[in-house]
């Protein structure tokens, strides 16, 4: 199923479609990561999502630094915060707890689409569906939620799933 799915996600995104991506603070295939992040117009990660990245990117991360990193830094690893720190990558603290990092960090990339006037199709988050149930519905949340936040659909990918919130 994995494999299907990465077929279906080169076939996907290496024509002219334009996305962003979102890193969320769960485990992810390495084969869906590196196919997104090679071609997405801009990278953030949710606060854990960039421990995720970190490691991932094991003895490589100097090339593959988002352009930012948001939450309310409850799950971000001390030295993986401070390694993005110094190279430069935007930190951004958000306190509100009524909304889940996934959603935040959304509101603040839909900003940052709108400030550089990006022309994309869709979002791309990475991660999300594992874990306990709850971290799962919250996912769903956020896709729920995001119709009042972008305009782009938002897809959420982990390991052979995909899920998307299917407009009226």
């Amino acid at each position: 199923k994995s494999i299907f799915l990465l077929i279906r996600i080169n076939i996907c995104f290496t024509g002219n479609l334009k996305f962003c991506l979102l890193i969320l603070n769960q485990s992810f295939d390495k084969g869906h990561f590196h196919c997104l992040w090679s071609k997405a117009a801009l990278r953030a990660c949710a606060d854990g999502g960039a421990n995720c990245l970190y490691h991932i990117t094991e003895g490589s991360q100097d090339s593959f630094l988002p352009d930012y990193i948001s939450g309310d830094f409850d799950s971000i690893q001390p030295e993986v915060k401070e390694y993005y720190k110094v190279k430069g990558c935007e930190l951004i603290e958000t306190m509100d707890q009524d909304l889940t990092d996934f959603t935040k960090c959304l509101q603040i990339l839909q900003k940052k689409i709108e400030k550089k006037g990006l022309q994309i199709d869709v979002i791309v988050a990475l991660g999300g569906l594992g874990g306990r149930f709850d971290q799962t519905m919250a996912s769903v949340e956020t896709l729920f939620l995001a119709r009042n936040i972008t305009p782009f659909p938002v897809i959420v990918i982990q390991e052979c799933s995909l899920i998307y919130l299917l407009q009226p």
